[in-house]
């Protein structure tokens, strides 16, 4: 199989959709001639010409506004927001016409969108290129919610998203695109060609949105994460030496409740990690089924690690940012309830 980054898998499922189809587009932002902030489209404009894959103004309102249109009638608009940090701007179109199209028509139209955004820290981006907004998109009805976590479900999960009759907010780790990051700042990365995860089928393959995958099996803990944080959490248990069950759950919206509940009714402990700010993020939400569904089950109050409840802060990212030491902690003080 052939070995590709993140940013070759996302590029891979794009080409790989338009050729399948031509109602597959792509566009937003130096998308075209550019390939891409992140060079995710490079060579798309070049193979499948200006009208399939086409840069737009710099506005995120029109840029969704227009894919919603697109979607209505009948195409399948695949949109780049240069950075989660910018689809604010958006957010009245996500929310209050992407997301309803299917309920308001009684399901006489649907909106087949995929909006990809670069997510998350851990490039010194400082507070406008690293959020992870996720939560903002899950407490909506109507859209679809996925984080991959590697170059193989990456690929799997866009062509997924791409063949969806609903909208699917993709958001991609940055951080994740070269190499499975760890944590540990201060190490060389492991580039993606010397991982597993970095090998990718060059053809048609779909993972299904709404399944999680245990990336480590473990007997005394849960921890239960995704994008950059599976990989945060791996290094953890390694670390420790706690026999902790690792949970990537690829899918927030749908979530895969029973993997969790499975999981956390064998071990009896569970530790939440997320990047995002602590305070009404998408663990949050973990945790409360994870207590309604497995209150009898838990030998331990249920932990979470996640980001401070501040603005994403450039002089102390490594701070911020929950890393494989703190997410030690929370194992060992679960473990020690």
């Amino acid at each position: 199989m052939t070995r590709m980054t993140m940013i070759e898998a996302v590029r891979s499922a794009m080409d790989v959709s338009m050729e399948r189809s031509d109602d597959v587009v792509v566009f937003g932002e130096d998308v075209g001639y550019f390939g891409g902030v992140f060079r995710a489209t490079q060579g798309l404009q070049g193979k499948y010409g200006k009208t399939r894959c086409f840069d737009a103004p710099i506005s995120e309102s029109g840029i969704v506004g227009a894919a919603i249109g697109m979607a209505a009638y009948g195409l399948r608009p695949c949109v780049e927001i240069q950075f989660a940090d910018y689809m604010y701007p958006a957010y009245d179109q996500i929310t209050q016409e992407a997301a309803r199209i299917r309920y308001r028509s009684n399901g006489d139209f649907t909106c087949p969108i995929v909006l990809r955004m670069p997510t998350g820290g851990g490039i010194f981006g400082g507070q406008t290129h690293s959020q992870s907004p996720e939560a903002l998109f899950t407490h909506v009805c109507g859209l679809k919610v996925v984080v991959p976590s590697n170059p193989y479900d990456a690929k799997g999960l866009l062509i997924a998203s791409i063949e969806d009759p609903d909208p699917v907010m993709f958001l991609e780790p940055k951080r994740l695109y070269n190499g499975p990051f760890d944590g540990h700042h201060d190490r060389p990365v492991t580039p993606w060609s010397k991982h597993e995860m970095g090998e990718v089928p060059e053809g048609h393959y779909t993972i299904p949105i709404g399944k999680a995958e245990i990336r480590r099996p473990g007997n005394d803990v849960t921890v239960i994460a995704y994008g950059t944080m599976v990989h945060v959490a791996l290094a953890a248990a390694e670390e420790t030496g706690v026999d902790a069950e690792i949970i990537d759950l690829r899918s927030l919206l749908p979530l895969d409740l029973d993997t969790i509940v499975k999981s956390v009714s064998k071990t009896g402990r569970c530790v939440m990690v997320h990047e995002a700010t602590l305070t009404s993020g998408f663990g949050a939400e973990v945790v409360s089924l994870v207590q309604e569904h497995c209150f009898y089950h838990l030998e331990a109050p249920v932990v979470r690690v996640a980001g401070w409840d501040t603005p994403y802060p450039h002089a102390q990212e490594w701070d911020y940012f929950p890393g494989p030491a703190r997410v030690g902690r929370a194992l060992v003080e679960v473990m020690e309830a």
